[in-house]
């Protein structure tokens, strides 16, 4: 995540509607939600809902997988980590990775997701 980036994330997040839907796919966790999940949870039209996931989206702060005629959607650990290091990355007098272990524990990075992943968010 860079100066270009964030912003867009932060206005993703700046509405309720979308707020409300990206905490509820943190709670989710690794099962994510259909969107007719959300839009019921939510009591939201399914066309509104499209429009929100698709902002959240191109935000980096979600992703979604293809099941079949359905569409899951999830956390995107890599894109609020990426969020949470670009926000910290002059913590600690110019030494983020001191912040970093403070990011994964705030993160909830799944252990598996964590092996899976070879690089290092903070430079």
């Amino acid at each position: 995540m860079d100066i270009t980036n964030a912003p867009v994330a932060f206005s993703a997040l700046s509405q309720p509607t979308r707020l409300d839907v990206f905490r509820l796919l943190v709670k989710a966790g690794n099962d994510g939600m259909l969107s007719g999940e959300l839009g019921q949870r939510l009591n939201v039209r399914q066309n509104t809902m499209s429009a929100n996931l698709s902002i959240l989206l191109q935000s980096g702060l979600i992703r979604n997988e293809r099941m079949g005629r359905t569409i899951r959607y999830f956390a995107d650990y890599d894109g609020i980590h990426g969020l949470l290091a670009f926000l910290m990355e002059d913590c600690c007098g110019g030494k983020p990775e001191f912040c970093e272990p403070l990011i994964d524990q705030i993160t909830c990075t799944p252990k598996e997701h964590k092996e899976d992943n070879d690089t290092r968010y903070l430079s």
